[in-house]
């Protein structure tokens, strides 16, 4: 299966890329869902929810504080993300879409890279639309609870929470993607996320071999051409050599 995958995806003249949230936990950014997983701590529908952010804000900040700032700040890119550097060196990617908000694909040194679920990185004002950097927001928090732009208006993630759309242009890039790609690799992602979870159908109607790499099984498995289960780092090793 290895030898054949291998083959198509190096023979591919537009490969797409989809990485989900077990891409980074090599990284030690824990997955949402599983055993172990951020949502068997903390409550997503607080957290993660823009009418609860709106209403009070201060669940999120202490998340952000003792759980999400330090955990992002130690990460660095694992081999699996080094791996996709070395195939978009080598010109074989076409197109990387992540599902991943932690920014590790841009620090591991790929350019472009479309992040549907927006950045943990970045934040900005919701009344000046003023940006700040995670850094920035972090040291904000110790003197200013909840933090606050100069402009006194209050500060959000980039990140897209339950109860908001995907960024429009974003979401049409990806789906842009799929529909021209003659490949589409799938790995770390459960793809029970929507619309992310609906580009490989897209790319498989648009006659794209699609390939799944992902430790779990996955609801379009029985539509994919190949499926393998095991980590995106290995999956990669194996197709470099």
């Amino acid at each position: 299966m290895i030898a054949e995958v291998k083959k198509l995806i190096m023979n591919s003249k537009k490969l797409v890329v989809l990485t989900g949230a077990g891409f980074s936990a090599e990284s030690g950014i824990p997955t949402y869902r599983g055993t172990g997983g951020l949502w068997s701590k903390y409550d997503p529908s607080v957290y993660a929810d823009i009418n609860h952010f709106m209403r009070d804000s201060s669940y999120y900040w202490n998340f952000f504080r003792d759980e999400r700032y330090p955990m992002i700040k130690k990460a660095k890119p694992n081999s699996a993300h080094i791996a996709l550097v070395e195939l978009y060196k080598r010109g074989k990617l076409f197109r990387l879409i992540t599902q991943n908000i932690d920014g590790l694909h841009q620090l591991a040194g790929i350019p472009h890279v479309i992040e549907l679920h927006g950045t943990t990185r970045s934040f900005r004002c919701m009344r000046c639309d003023n940006r700040f950097s995670m850094e920035e927001v972090h040291e904000k928090i110790l003197d200013d609870f909840p933090p606050k732009c100069s402009c006194n208006g209050s500060l959000r993630p980039n990140t897209v929470m339950f109860g908001e759309s995907l960024p429009q242009h974003a979401l049409e890039e990806s789906m842009l993607a799929a529909k021209k790609c003659d490949v589409f690799l799938v790995l770390g992602s459960s793809l029970v996320v929507y619309p992310a979870a609906y580009l490989p159908c897209i790319a498989k109607e648009n006659n794209a071999h699609v390939v799944i790499v992902n430790i779990d099984p996955t609801p379009f498995d029985k539509q994919a051409d190949a499926v393998l289960y095991k980590k995106a780092s290995m999956f990669l090793e194996q197709l470099l050599l």
